[in-house]
């Protein structure tokens, strides 16, 4: 009973101690948010896909005999669409009625990680989890939604989705609509 009323005071001391000292300190916290906004610029992008992505991340690494392991559910979506701002042309033969639309095929413009859930994270001995662990579990998740889509025909779909839209948005009183796709050429950066 000695050891257990001590114990109790231990812990009430520590925790008293422990406030004091935060306080005294100046220990609050603060919450701050800063953003960097390094250029902008305009955007035409015509995302004509949105496909959520499930997959699994397996993460091992041995340091030192040592191996940590990480099992983790990853969700996102793929946004898949064309790039307008890159060798897209309209041709309208007004005596005709036609409309012809000239635009680079669809690409993967970006992967959205909505979720990462850990299902079982076990750290080695001499090898325990670091920031950089949750980075490259984050890129590797990234790279695998990446591949998924590209296996699922995502492409496809966007294109025949923005064949889709033009047609109804400029296929009006008797005009005839043709989406031409042109190959997709990245941009270099600048």
């Amino acid at each position: 009973m000695f050891i257990g009323l001590l114990l109790v005071s231990a812990i009430l001391l520590l925790r008293i101690g422990g406030l004091a000292l935060r306080t005294a300190a100046g220990g609050r916290t603060t919450i701050t948010h800063a953003v960097a906004l390094a250029r902008m610029e305009a955007v035409g992008k015509l995302v004509t896909s949105e496909t959520g992505l499930r997959d699994i991340v397996v993460y091992q690494n041995t340091r030192l005999g040592s191996t940590k392991r990480s099992l983790v559910v990853v969700t996102g979506k793929a946004l898949v669409g064309i790039d307008l701002k890159h060798r897209a042309t309209v041709d309208i033969m007004e005596d005709a009625r036609r409309i012809r639309f000239t635009i680079p095929r669809a690409h993967l413009i970006g992967i959205d990680i909505t979720s990462l859930k850990t299902y079982d994270e076990s750290r080695g001995l001499w090898n325990w989890f670091q920031p950089a662990d949750r980075d490259e579990i984050y890129g590797q998740a990234r790279d695998q939604l990446r591949a998924a889509a590209n296996d699922m025909a995502v492409l496809q779909h966007a294109e025949q989705s923005a064949r889709d839209l033009l047609t109804a948005l400029f296929a009006t009183d008797g005009y005839t609509v043709d989406v031409v796709f042109t190959p997709f050429v990245q941009q270099p950066a600048d």
